[in-house]
């Protein structure tokens, strides 16, 4: 511990002799490095142990039968080698007084892959009109769900494509650029994106369904990916810690925020067929809580996207102006942060708007005016948790853009050399 606790203070008061900043530093800052060292240590001890706290055992996590792993029921890769439309009277009104499809289905036969007992067996299906229409062609690789009731014959039905060599294609293309254009920091934003998968899926998600306070799952996950993705990205120094303060302030302003909003605004979680189906899985789950947590959780790039942005931008001003005054600093950053919010909420309706085009059409289509879907639970939810995220995104731009004024270097020019003043030549250390 004595070991790490050296290198974090050396690495901290060192920060800075690396920058590409025209004006050298001075000696380093031992003593804010030490008590800056201490800080960060006692928040993530405090974040770690609360997420051992907040940790459920495998028997509080509730399990469902997997519908695909029932006895008889499994899934099979396969190949498509023929699809023969038909006439299947589709079109109207369905039994539930939905509208239908109009158009042809089809019947598929596939060869199915693999090394299973089905393997280079023929599977037959049939595809009604709207999955028809969406394409299918023969070549296609897909997957079915096989169904063997004993004592009767194999029987398939259309599951969705395979989709792994695509996906896994493109995230090594996103890799290698990443790695080629941002080098190491680009690596160590690769391993932060482990860590953060690694985070949700064995603490965040599984914390949920065991019943534990959404809003503290999230706030401790949050503030404990953080830590790790920060300082693995930026590297170890005064300007990342300043930022990892700004961003913990926008989490606490966030979840608070979203509490409070998502009471306000009644919203239940339950606003989609998805929704239905998870608590009828896990009847004890608060999806009301959810909400106001995942609230916590969809903010985080953005912000810390934000909160970086702004504390690099007061140190590049401290090292071409080592002199000014803090409120000067302060208010040119703070120019900077507002252009930085303008685009980042922008950025949070995009994404919103381009996840729920199909919602959206559908709603376009039943000539439903924007201030009537907007109330609904599906898109209020969206709404909400969007202008949430947006809140706590502009409170932590000024904080941010104070905690990095406070703790950039004030570096001040040496003294003009007598020499200079005389019209001499000084050839010493300090000329150059």
């Amino acid at each position: 511990m004595s070991v790490l606790w050296h290198a974090v203070i050396v690495a901290h008061s060192h920060s800075h002799s690396h920058s590409h900043s025209p004006v050298p530093d001075g000696p380093p800052r031992r003593a804010l490095a030490i008590a800056l060292t201490a800080v960060v240590l006692v928040i993530a001890t405090l974040a770690v142990a609360a997420m051992i706290a907040l940790w459920p055992s495998d028997d509080q996590v509730p399990r469902s039968q997997n519908p695909y792993g029932a006895a008889g029921v499994s899934t099979v890769d396969a190949t498509v080698t023929g699809v023969d439309p038909f006439d299947c009277n589709s079109g109207g009104e369905g039994p539930d007084g939905t509208i239908e499809v109009t158009g042809d289905c089809a019947h598929v036969t596939a060869t199915v892959g693999g090394d299973g007992d089905a393997a280079g067996d023929a599977a037959t299906f049939d595809l009604d009109a709207s999955r028809y229409r969406a394409g299918i062609s023969p070549g296609d690789d897909i997957q079915l769900i096989r169904l063997e009731p004993e004592g009767q014959a194999a029987s398939y039905e259309f599951l969705d494509f395979r989709r792994g060599v695509p996906l896994v294609a493109l995230a090594a293309i996103f890799a290698v650029l990443v790695v080629a254009i941002a080098r190491w920091r680009g690596l160590f934003a690769l391993v932060g994106i482990g860590v953060t998968l690694l985070a949700l899926t064995k603490f965040v998600l599984p914390a949920f369904l065991a019943g534990e306070s959404p809003l503290a799952v999230a706030v401790v996950g949050s503030t404990v990916i953080m830590i790790v993705v920060l300082y693995l990205a930026h590297g170890i120094s005064i300007r990342t810690t300043s930022a990892l303060f700004g961003t913990l302030v926008g989490i606490a302003l966030t979840a608070l925020v979203g509490v409070a909003a998502t009471g306000w605004s009644q919203l239940s979680g339950i606003g989609s067929e998805d929704d239905q189906r998870l608590i009828a899985t896990v009847p004890d789950i608060s999806l009301s809580a959810i909400v106001a947590g995942t609230m916590v959780i969809a903010g985080l790039g953005v912000l810390n996207d934000v909160t970086v942005t702004q504390a690099s931008a007061v140190w590049e001003m401290r090292a071409l102006q080592p002199a000014a005054r803090g409120a000067a600093v302060f208010a040119s950053a703070m120019r900077i942060g507002r252009d930085h919010i303008a685009s980042s909420v922008y950025t949070l309706v995009f994404a919103y708007a381009g996840s729920a085009m199909t919602v959206l059409l559908l709603a376009t289509a039943y000539q439903r005016g924007l201030a009537d879907i907007a109330t609904t639970e599906e898109i209020g939810q969206e709404i909400v948790r969007t202008l949430v995220g947006a809140i706590g995104l502009v409170l932590a731009v000024p904080v941010t853009t104070l905690f990095a004024v406070w703790l950039a270097p004030r570096r001040i020019a040496d003294p003009e050399p007598a020499a200079s003043r005389t019209g001499g030549s000084h050839a010493g250390p300090a000329g150059h």
